[in-house]
C-alpha cells in the first residue's frame, strides 16, 4: 500500500482500512501475511514500513518509495505465493513475469494508459481487480479484469432496527459538489426532515460549502458535525431514518452506502456509478435519478424491513465472503 496514511488509519483512510482489514481477514484464514506500507502501519502478521505519511511529499521521495518496494519484490517475491498490490501499479513492475500470483485492486477510476503498457510487456500470473462493474466498464483498460466489492466489518456496526417518522436523514461523505451535499440539503427543507450532514472538506470545497450549504446549516433543521470516527459513524448512521447519496460522478463504490445498511439505515441514491450495483431495490434502499424521486422514495422508506436491509447487505459486503472472493481469483483457475 502506498504511504501517505497508515494502515489502518485513524480518521480518513477508506482504502487503508481496507487493506488492513483483507490482511487480518487472510491471517485469520489461516495464511502467512507480510504488510507493506507507510510508517505507523501494522497488522497481526509481519510489517515492514516505508516512505513519509505526508498525501503532498515530493515527487523526488515517490521515487525513492517506488525504488524500495522494486528492491524488496525482486529480493522477497520467490518467498510469497501471492502478492497483492492496493498501490501503485508501478510496484510490480519487477515481477510482472516472476510466476508469484499477482493483484492488482483499483478502488478508485481505471487510468489505462499505464495498464496498457504494462500489459504489452511479458507477464504472467497477474489479475486486475476493481470495486464495480461500472469501474471496470468506465477504465476501458487491456488484461484480465475481475469485479470484487469492496468489504467492511459488520461486526463492528449495530443494527438499529427501530423506526420512526421523526429519525434524521443522514449525508456522510465529503463536502463537495460532486458528491451532492447541496442536494441532500435541498431533499430534507423539501420534505421536512432534519438533516445530519457529516464528513471532511478539502480546502478546495469551502467556496462550494459557503454558498450551497452553509446558508442552510442552523443547528437544529440542518445540523453540520464534520468529520467522524468510526464510534460517532456507526452511531449516527444507525439512527438515521435514511442515508443520502445524491452523487453527480460515476463514484466507483461508495463504502457509506454499506456502512449505512450494516446499521439497518436503507440508502436512497442516484442510479449513476456503483450505485444500482450496490443498493437492492426495496431491501436495502431504493435508486432514484433525481430530488423529485428522493422525495418519493422517502415517502416509502418505512416499507423497508431494516433488519433485512443488513442482512442482505452483510451476505454481500462482509469482509469474509470478499476475502474468499480475492483468494478464489486464483483457487477456481
Amino acid at each position: 500500500m502506498d504511504p501517505g496514511i497508515p494502515v489502518p488509519p485513524s480518521l480518513y483512510g477508506g482504502h487503508e482500512r481496507l487493506v488492513h482489514m483483507f490482511a487480518e481477514e487472510y491471517i485469520r484464514l489461516g495464511h502467512e501475511v507480510t504488510l507493506l506500507a507507510g510508517p505507523d502501519s501494522y497488522c497481526s502478521g509481519t510489517t515492514y514500513t516505508f516512505g513519509k505519511n505526508d498525501l503532498n511529499r515530493s515527487g523526488l521521495k515517490k521515487s525513492l518509495e517506488l525504488l524500495f518496494v522494486w528492491s524488496y519484490l525482486k529480493r522477497n517475491a520467490k518467498n510469497y505465493d501471492l502478492v497483492h498490490n492496493f498501490g501503485r501499479l508501478l510496484y510490480i513492475v519487477p515481477i510482472l513475469n516472476h510466476p508469484v500470483k499477482k493483484l492488482m485492486t483499483y478502488g478508485r477510476p481505471i487510468t489505462s494508459k499505464w495498464i496498457d503498457i504494462l500489459n504489452k510487456l511479458p507477464n504472467q500470473n497477474l489479475i486486475y481487480t476493481a470495486c464495480s462493474d461500472d469501474c471496470i466498464a468506465i477504465g476501458n483498460a487491456s488484461g484480465v479484469w475481475k469485479t470484487v466489492y469492496n468489504a467492511i466489518e459488520f461486526s463492528k456496526y449495530q443494527l438499529n432496527p427501530g423506526f420512526s417518522e421523526d429519525l434524521p436523514l443522514m449525508y456522510l461523505g465529503r463536502i463537495e459538489e460532486v458528491k451532492g451535499t447541496h442536494t441532500a440539503v435541498q431533499v430534507a427543507l423539501k420534505t421536512n426532515n432534519k438533516l445530519l450532514i457529516a464528513g471532511n472538506m478539502e480546502s478546495e470545497h469551502r467556496e462550494f460549502y459557503n454558498q450551497h450549504v452553509k446558508p442552510y446549516v442552523d443547528g437544529e433543521r440542518i445540523i453540520f458535525l464534520g468529520p467522524l470516527n468510526d464510534e460517532e459513524k456507526n452511531r449516527y448512521l444507525g439512527q438515521a431514518k435514511a442515508l443520502l447519496f445524491p452523487i453527480e460522478w460515476e463514484e466507483p463504490f461508495g463504502m457509506v452506502m454499506v456502512e449505512a445498511m450494516a446499521c439497518g439505515t436503507p440508502v436512497i441514491g442516484y442510479t449513476i456509478g456503483a450505485v444500482p450495483e450496490v443498493v437492492d431495490e426495496g431491501v436495502t434502499g431504493f435508486k432514484v435519478q433525481n430530488i423529485e424521486g428522493m422525495k418519493s422514495a422517502l415517502n416509502k422508506i418505512k416499507s423497508i424491513d431494516r433488519k433485512k436491509c443488513r442482512e442482505q447487505a452483510e451476505k454481500r459486503f462482509n469482509v469474509n465472503k470478499i476475502a474468499l472472493d480475492y483468494l478464489n481469483l486464483f483457487n477456481n483457475e
